[in-house]
């Protein structure tokens, strides 16, 4: 399964996976060492901090998507990811010119209540839910397991999402989310067009830094882009991933455990010394 990507050290070296999830006490550090490193993300994003940098707009940020056929949604107990077949590529805006980022996947973390969900936050304000692009670079590396941790190897969109109307674009995902209810689950949806989350045509209106993963291994030298301008779903939409479990069916449970998934994001992380960046005024 493509989560598998997550936890091997290359393509070459398939590690038994290594059990981690969002419960108090469990230390993602003493399992996954990169996680302990300088410039760890999420963070929190301080609007009045960020400095205005122009030349994020010399070239445009351009998202090439195309709508991919027979895209496979799976629940692996930790998120929600839609994996993409098609060959959709992000040029442009803060990445190196003339390298393409191939779009690998859409991942979703979410609150179990609306106060709460996303990864990174805004001024302390968190966002009932966080979408994440995941991009790695095809020009460098021959595969998303050999970019990972490497220096320009991945960019991811981040996407804030506020509860409001339904978001048509997602309703492909959200009305089968019953079919993949426990952990393991998959299912083939017929179409998806990532082009439907991006926010604004104009793509101007971002901020941008250098962090790592959010999920184990944490690995770093990924390019962050955070889109300044929420996506809006439905109660009802959240509502069918707040259903979903971290368990296989049929899993005894420990005492007090619900098996719910949802709160599925990381503490925000120390700034350090990094700039983050604003393509606009």
């Amino acid at each position: 399964m493509a989560d598998k990507s997550f936890i091997k050290e290359d393509s070459d070296a398939v590690k038994e996976e290594l059990e981690w999830g969002y419960e108090e006490g469990v230390e993602w550090g003493l399992l996954f060492p990169e996680a302990n490193g300088e410039y760890q993300s999420p963070i929190n994003l301080n609007s009045r901090d960020a400095l205005y940098d122009p030349s994020l707009l010399e070239i445009h940020l351009s998202p090439n998507y195309v709508v991919c056929r027979d895209c496979e949604v799976i629940n692996d107990g930790h998120t929600v990811q839609i994996i993409l077949k098609s060959k959709s590529v992000l040029v442009g805006g803060p990445l190196p010119r003339g390298h393409d980022y191939e779009l690998h996947e859409v991942q979703f973390h979410w609150g179990r209540e609306n106060q709460r969900g996303s990864d990174h936050t805004v001024n302390f304000k968190a966002f009932p839910m966080e979408l994440h692009l995941m991009h790695w670079n095809s020009t460098l590396y021959s595969s998303i397991d050999e970019a990972l941790g490497k220096a320009n190897g991945i960019a991811i969109i981040s996407l804030f999402v506020q509860i409001g109307k339904e978001h048509s674009g997602l309703k492909a995902v959200t009305e089968i989310l019953q079919d993949i209810q426990y952990k393991g689950k998959s299912k083939t949806i017929p179409c998806f067009n990532p082009n439907t989350l991006l926010p604004d045509p104009l793509l101007r209106d971002y901020w941008v830094y250098e962090g790592s993963l959010t999920i184990p291994p944490c690995s770093e030298g990924v390019t962050w882009i955070l889109f300044r301008y929420p996506l809006t779903i439905s109660q009802t939409q959240i509502e069918e991933f707040r259903r979903l479990k971290t368990h296989v069916k049929g899993a005894d449970l420990q005492d007090g455990c619900e098996g719910i998934l949802g709160d599925n994001f990381r503490p925000t992380q120390p700034l350090s010394d990094r700039i983050i960046r604003a393509a606009f005024q």
